[in-house]
């Protein structure tokens, strides 16, 4: 597999909010040392959401292996759904805003879709 570097649209204090929290969950849980650094796997897990890179290309890019990768990622997901307001409490603070903005970003997902790509939206088959 060929690697090549690459750019990611978030700033670095994204990083820094990720690192941190991902820091303090290692100090909880006892972590010994790890293949990434905190701030590594905080690049591995953003550059996942944001570009949506499958596993197994996201490890080769950062010298680790699949699993780990899932392991790493899935990890920092973890750190970011508990630290999200629930439904009612998003739905609440909407309600007080002006306008509200929703992400309607489609990714393409690596599943078989006959003769066109399947995007996220395609949820259901159509006949």
């Amino acid at each position: 597999m060929l690697v090549h570097p690459s750019g990611l649209d978030l700033s670095s204090s994204h990083l820094r909010f990720l690192g941190g929290h991902l820091r303090a969950r290692r100090r909880t849980i006892g972590s010994r040392r790890r293949r990434l650094n905190v701030g590594r796997q905080a690049l591995l897990a953003l550059a996942h959401l944001r570009n949506g890179h499958p596993y197994a290309q996201l490890a080769a890019g950062f010298g680790i292996g699949t699993t780990t990768a899932y392991r790493y990622i899935t990890e920092a997901v973890d750190i970011l759904a508990a630290l999200a307001p629930s439904l009612d409490a998003a739905a609440r603070a909407a309600s007080r805003k002006a306008f509200v903005q929703v992400d309607g970003t489609l990714l393409l997902m690596d599943r078989i879709a006959a003769d066109r790509p399947l995007y996220s939206e395609n949820t259901r088959s159509t006949a």
